[in-house]
C-alpha cells in the first residue's frame, strides 16, 4: 500500500486514533496506558515493540548498527502483543514472553538502535497501522504523529526536562532493587535523545500540528486530565 492509499485509509477510518510522541522518559507509556483505559481505547506501547526487537538481535549477538545482521535475521522475528488482567501490553516474542526482559537501560539503547534501520521500520509499519485501522487507539512512541499515523485525529508532544526524566527512571530502576547512580542514567538519557533526533531514519520530532503538553511539574493525574482535554477537544472538532 503506497503513502496516498495509506492517508486515504486513515481518512477514513471510523477510529479514533491519539498519537502520542516525546522522548525517552518523559512518562508516555504511564500517561497513555491510563489515559486508553479510563476512554476504553487500545493502547499500544511501540517502544515496547522495538525493544523486543533490539531484544532478539542482541540474543542473536547483532549490534544495534549491524545493518547486514539486522537484515538477515528480521525475518526470524515473530512478536504478537497480548493483553492480559494486569493491564500490562505483554510482548510475546516468538512464543515467550519478554515484557519484563525489555525494561533494562541496555534494551533501550538497542530500542533506539534498530528503530534507526529501515527494513526494521518498514517490517514494523504495517503492524502499527493496522492495529489504528481496526481499533480506537491510544499509541506512543517518537515518530507516530510524523511517520506512523500521520492523519491521526489528536496529536500530543509529551516531554520534561532531561534531568526529571533522569530522576524518574533512576527512581524507577532503584525501587526494583537495582544499583545504578543517576548520573549514569541521565547520561543515558541525554544520549538516546541525541540517537533518537538525530537518527536519518524517523527521527524523534514534534509534529507541526501537535500539542506540546511539558509535565516536568505535574502530577500523573494532572497530565492524564490535560491529555483527556486535549482529546475531547479535537474529536469534538
Amino acid at each position: 500500500m503506497n503513502e496516498q492509499n495509506t492517508n486515504q485509509t486513515a481518512n477514513q477510518t471510523p477510529y479514533v486514533s491519539v498519537a502520542i510522541d516525546g522522548p525517552a522518559g518523559a512518562g508516555k507509556s504511564t500517561i497513555a496506558r491510563r489515559v486508553a483505559a479510563e476512554l476504553g481505547y487500545l493502547y499500544v506501547d511501540t517502544g515496547a515493540i522495538y525493544r523486543t526487537v533490539g531484544y532478539h538481535m542482541s540474543l542473536m549477538g547483532i549490534g544495534p548498527k549491524d545493518k547486514d545482521g539486522i537484515e538477515r535475521c528480521i525475518d526470524d522475528v515473530n512478536i504478537q502483543i497480548e493483553y492480559q488482567a494486569d493491564g500490562i501490553q505483554h510482548m510475546i516474542l516468538n512464543g515467550q514472553d519478554v515484557t519484563d526482559r525489555i525494561r533494562t537501560p541496555e534494551m533501550s539503547m538497542m530500542a533506539s538502535g534498530v528503530a534507526a534501520q529501515d527494513c526494521v521500520r518498514a517490517y514494523l509499519l504495517d503492524m502499527q497501522r493496522e492495529l489504528a485501522r481496526t481499533h480506537n487507539v491510544v499509541m506512543d512512541g517518537r515518530d507516530i504523529g510524523t511517520v506512523v499515523l500521520p492523519n491521526a485525529q489528536v496529536k500530543v508532544y509529551l516531554t520534561a526536562s532531561a534531568e526529571v526524566r533522569a530522576d524518574r527512571r533512576w527512581k524507577e530502576l532503584t525501587a526494583k532493587g537495582e544499583q545504578v547512580r543517576y548520573e549514569d542514567v541521565y547520561t543515558d538519557v541525554v544520549k538516546r535523545d541525541e540517537a533518537d533526533m538525530n537518527r536519518k531514519i524517523a527521527p524523534l520530532k514534534c509534529a507541526d500540528d501537535a500539542e506540546v503538553l511539558d509535565c516536568s511539574y505535574l502530577t500523573i493525574d494532572q497530565v492524564v486530565a490535560e491529555m483527556k482535554a486535549i482529546i475531547r477537544r479535537k474529536t469534538a472538532q
